[in-house]
């Protein structure tokens, strides 16, 4: 069953509603999309040669289902997840799950991780079967976390997002 947009915005809000209290709203989208992302890349890429992204070995989104629970939580996403994903594709700015100013410390830090991890283990969530040709998934679910995050945070659209429909110019 392909999947339902709708399934993947009920997740990312309830990721955001894990999120809520230990950072500014404006700062959820960067652990909710990298999220997003590792899950993405590793159902549509993980395992294929010549692939658009690599992921490296250990660094999949399974193995970060594997380290839930653990204390190191947030360090060992940054080395062995984040890292190896970000080296092997060029890619910067990735949000630093083991900050203990946005996620909290100790046990705090371990258990909304570990419930962020499995908000995204939703079986509904299986990108591998998304095979609508130009259907950009990644695009969509940042544009609706920036429209909600516009309304969270008091400011009128125009100053924070401008919708697609706005912005399209034929």
């Amino acid at each position: 069953m392909a999947l339902k947009k709708s399934e993947l915005y009920s997740s990312l809000w309830s990721s955001c509603d894990e999120l809520r209290g230990g950072m500014d709203a404006s700062q959820y989208k960067d652990y909710v999309l990298v999220l997003l992302f590792v899950k993405y890349v590793s159902d549509k890429f993980a395992g294929q040669p010549y692939a658009a992204i690599t992921v490296p070995k250990g660094a999949s989104f399974a193995d970060m289902v594997a380290l839930k629970g653990k204390p190191d939580i947030g360090d060992q996403i940054n080395k062995k997840i984040l890292g190896p994903l970000a080296r092997a594709n060029d890619l910067s700015e990735m949000a630093d799950f083991n900050d203990p100013n946005k996620l909290g410390s100790g046990k705090e830090m371990v258990d909304r991780i570990t419930n962020l991890i499995s908000i995204f283990e939703n079986p509904a969530l299986d990108f591998s079967k998304n095979r609508a040709d130009g259907d950009d998934l990644l695009g969509d679910a940042y544009e609706y976390l920036m429209r909600h995050f516009a309304t969270e945070s008091g400011k009128s659209k125009g100053q924070f997002y401008t919708p697609a429909e706005v912005s399209r110019v034929r």
